[in-house]
């Protein structure tokens, strides 16, 4: 059966990459404007935006695209907490989204601004995360799963109080947050061990359920145009 080439921007250390590639029939190749040795695939230190734009000029050539844009401009803690540090971040998701589009191809875009076409957490496959993130498909479609409830808290101390519970808080530190180790356990990454590229990561749970839906598109698309 064909396999089929997903560029991975924004790639960080793979966790997105490392989903794609579990379901054996996508290969991703990563590109990030910081390099990254961890990064588990062909690996490519470029910036997202221009790497959309060769692959609309047909420089690069790949079936699908991932994109998880930086997203600290919009998390929870920029919202809230950390409102002041907004105008630190820059916000890329606009630009991303209008060159996935023009691309043609199907797409996946994973950022707080996403329209939600799919939101996916720990809970639904078992991960010591709940750590609920929204994916956009572009250029495709398929079906929302059904939201699970979770089993309890987030471990840890909240404005000085403490709770217990069945999941980590992989972000951060501070407050009781997960170790490294815990962090790996937790989300099914243990190709790298830097906190940082762990607290951006993508559970691979999560785009292995996606990419596996992406492949079968990928696969009717190649039926209608060999019909």
């Amino acid at each position: 059966m064909k396999t089929y080439r997903i560029a991975d921007l924004y790639s960080c250390a793979g966790g997105a990459g490392w989903g794609y590639f579990s379901t054996g029939r996508l290969a991703p190749e990563g590109y990030d404007i910081v390099d990254r040795p961890n990064y588990p695939y062909p690996f490519n230190q470029a910036d997202a935006i221009e790497t959309l734009r060769r692959i609309i000029a047909g420089d690069i050539v790949v079936d699908a695209v991932h994109a998880s844009p930086p997203c600290q401009a919009k998390c929870t803690l920029t919202k809230g907490t950390n409102k002041r540090l907004e105008k630190n971040y820059d916000d890329y998701y606009d630009e991303t989204r209008e060159l996935m589009e023009a691309t043609g191809l199907p797409g996946v875009i994973e950022n707080p601004s996403a329209r939600p076409d799919v939101v996916l957490c720990g809970e639904m496959f078992g991960l010591g995360v709940i750590r609920h993130r929204k994916f956009e498909l572009v250029n495709w479609t398929t079906e929302k799963p059904k939201h699970i409830k979770h089993r309890g808290r987030v471990r840890g101390y909240r404005h000085g109080e403490w709770f217990d519970g069945p999941y980590i808080a992989a972000y951060g530190n501070g407050g009781d947050k997960g170790t490294v180790a815990e962090m790996q356990d937790a989300m099914g990454i243990h190709w790298t061990g830097v906190r940082e590229e762990l607290t951006e990561a993508i559970p691979p749970a999560y785009t292995k359920w996606i990419g596996e839906r992406l492949v079968a598109h990928l696969d009717a698309m190649e039926m209608e145009e060999a019909a």
